[in-house]
């Protein structure tokens, strides 16, 4: 039994994927690129605790918790773009990151709106 797709303007989570389909939906519309674009700054507590964890070596979680949060935040706004065209779903999304300048970092989600509709069950 085919599971229901959220309501047009609507994009849950369960509904961004990487690949260029969706199991058990039909892409009825592609509705184009949808992006969702974060330039973060370290601040400078932020860069003298992460210069003190590299002494110490290992995972440096003050910067993975900004990577996360940042690339969240894209996400987000990827997903709002998705709606406001009217998509319940999104195939193809990526990540993508740039410096900009020294110590600033864009960090970009994209993918393709599209609207999906159950795939009729066969018997």
């Amino acid at each position: 039994m085919a599971t229901a797709a959220p309501p047009r303007g609507v994009v849950a989570h369960h509904m961004v994927s990487t690949a260029f389909e969706l199991d058990e939906f039909t892409i009825v519309k592609n509705l184009g690129v949808v992006r969702g674009i974060v330039v973060r700054s370290r601040s400078i507590i932020g860069n003298i605790g992460a210069s003190l964890q590299t002494l110490v070596g290992g995972n440096i979680t003050i910067l993975t918790e900004l990577c996360e949060r940042t690339r969240n935040e894209a996400f987000e706004l990827m997903i709002q773009h998705a709606a406001q065209l009217g998509a319940n779903a999104v195939i193809g999304a990526r990540y993508d990151a740039t410096e900009v300048m020294q110590g600033v970092t864009e960090v970009l989600a994209y993918g393709t709106a599209v609207y999906v509709v159950p795939k009729q069950t066969q018997q």
